[in-house]
Parts: structure tokens; C-alpha cells; sequence
């Protein structure tokens, strides 16, 4: 089964009582909520990234940690999200954000996708949009344990050594000359780089499997890999996990990402290519 669906499937799926989360979030930028009540898919409940899905904490805890199960399914349970209930994220930045509320759903045992190109793909179909906030009746969903794939910064330091870590940020940050967000430049020793735009065409969709595995074969990736991957903050890599699973390969998130790792002192940094 796939773990995306197009504009037309979901359609028919929210006819036919699917659940549709908006995650509209993108680094930077504070007014998702706002672009939410200009105009959301029918429906759709606004979804907090940076308070729902994730949590605050300290520099060395990276800039979105995880936030734990009781979190998430409170959240879950204010979306109206019940046991059973088949999920639809959507956002409007390539479906980075949406990929982190998968992540986390589909470990806590939600049957979870993600609108192929979003809200813009939404749009451009001439997709129904209706204007102000959803409050659904409250739901019971129970979750299980949502970060059942995750790394530790010491798990991720390791893991180059029996398997590919990739690093999904832009070049220039892998290779420590450009760092707009972390107080250094660079990646984890052992990490290959392999950015999450290579997986995406000009509209945001996901390109076509074979292209998909040809650029994990070129990471050094097979069925058979152990593959992990991290970002700057842990959310766009959630986005290249969705992307393998696609592909029918499971991988690991370390979710603290570059930026915990860049924040922990002692941690080393490789430069270069």
C-alpha cells in the first residue's frame, strides 16, 4: 500500500470519513495557523508542529525534539482522530511537514499518508477550500510508542559503521560552507549526502520509484541496507523515511539531527564531500 495519495483518492476518502490534518509549517515562518483559516481543504484540522509535534527544549536536545506519546495523543485526540481512522496530512512546503506527523502517527500506529504535492496540488485541481478553523469532536485514539525508529546521538555516531546515514540537507551545509540555522557547518562522520529535493519534481510531487531507487543506489542504498537519516531538525528527514518506504525500505530517523549534534560538544565534524 502506498503511503501517499493523490488529490482524487482523497476525495473519495474524506467522502468516505477520512481524517485530514493540515500541517502547514515552514522554517522561519510562525503564520501556518493563519494561512490555515484563509483557506484549508474541507474538513482538515489545523495541526501545531512546533507544540504538537514536537517539543522545546534545550540547545543539545536539537531544535525539534520529540515529543513523547502522551503529547501526541492528546493532540491526536483533539484532532477527533479515533482508533480505525484512516489520516491524510497535507501542508504546503513539499510535504516535509506533513512527513513528520506520518512519522510519528504511523509509529504510534495510525493508519497515516500524505497528499502528493499538498495544498498546492489541491489548488491546482480545483480542490474545494473552505475558509476559518475546524473543531471536531474530541477522539479516543490510543497510540503506542511514536518514536519506534528513532536514533540517539550516540546511535547515529555509530551508525555509519554498519550502515548509510544519510544527510539530507543542501550541499553547501554538508560541506560546512554555508550553516544558516546551527552554530557549525558540516556533517556527522561516515554520513552520505543525499538531499531531500532529489526525490521531488518541480510540483512538489514524488518522482517516479525507479528514479527514486536509481538515487538511493547511488547513496550506496539496497533493499538489504540498514538506512538512517537525519536534517537540520529532524523534520526533513522524516520526509526522506517516507520517501524509502515508498520505495519498500524501512529507515531510522535520529531526530535531534544536525542540530543537536552541532550544539553537543565533544561531537565531531566532518567537512568536504
Amino acid at each position: 500500500m502506498s503511503h501517499l495519495v493523490s488529490v482524487a483518492e482523497l476525495s473519495d476518502l474524506i467522502n468516505a470519513g477520512a481524517r485530514v490534518l493540515d500541517v502547514r509549517w515552514q522554517l522561519g515562518r510562525s503564520d501556518g495557523h493563519d494561512r490555515y483559516l484563509e483557506g484549508h481543504i474541507p474538513e482538515a484540522v489545523y495541526v501545531d508542529l512546533e507544540n504538537e509535534l514536537s517539543r522545546h527544549g534545550r540547545p543539545e536536545d536539537g531544535r525539534h525534539p520529540l515529543p513523547d506519546t502522551e503529547t501526541v495523543q492528546a493532540a491526536a485526540r483533539r484532532w477527533g482522530l479515533n482508533d480505525g481512522d484512516i489520516v491524510i496530512a497535507y501542508d504546503d512546503c513539499r510535504g516535509l511537514a506533513a512527513a513528520r506527523a506520518w512519522w510519528l502517527l504511523r509509529h504510534g500506529g495510525v493508519d497515516v499518508r500524505v497528499l502528493d504535492g499538498g495544498w498546492h496540488a489541491w489548488q491546482g485541481a480545483g480542490g474545494a477550500i473552505v475558509t476559518g478553523e475546524v473543531i471536531p469532536e474530541p477522539g479516543t485514539v490510543t497510540l503506542t510508542d511514536v518514536d519506534g525508529d528513532s536514533l540517539t546521538i550516540d546511535e547515529a555516531a555509530a551508525f555509519p559503521a554498519s550502515g548509510v546515514l544519510l544527510d539530507v540537507r543542501a550541499p553547501e551545509r554538508f560541506r560546512g560552507e554555508s550553516e544558516p540555522y546551527d552554530p557549525i557547518g558540516g556533517h556527522i562522520p561516515g554520513a552520505v549526502n543525499l538531499p531531500t529535493g532529489a526525490h521531488l519534481a518541480d510540483d512538489g510531487t514524488l518522482r517516479g520509484l525507479v528514479e527514486l531507487r536509481n538515487a538511493f543506489a547511488g547513496a550506496g542504498i539496497s533493499d538489504d541496507t540498514p538506512v538512517a537519516a537525519y536534517c537540520g531538525s529532524g523534520i526533513t528527514a522524516a520526509h526522506t523515511a517516507l520517501v524509502l518506504a515508498e520505495a519498500g525500505i524501512d529507515a531510522k530517523v535520529f531526530h535531534g539531527s544536525w542540530s543537536q549534534w552541532s550544539n553537543t560538544p565533544g561531537r565531531p565534524i566532518a567537512t568536504g564531500a
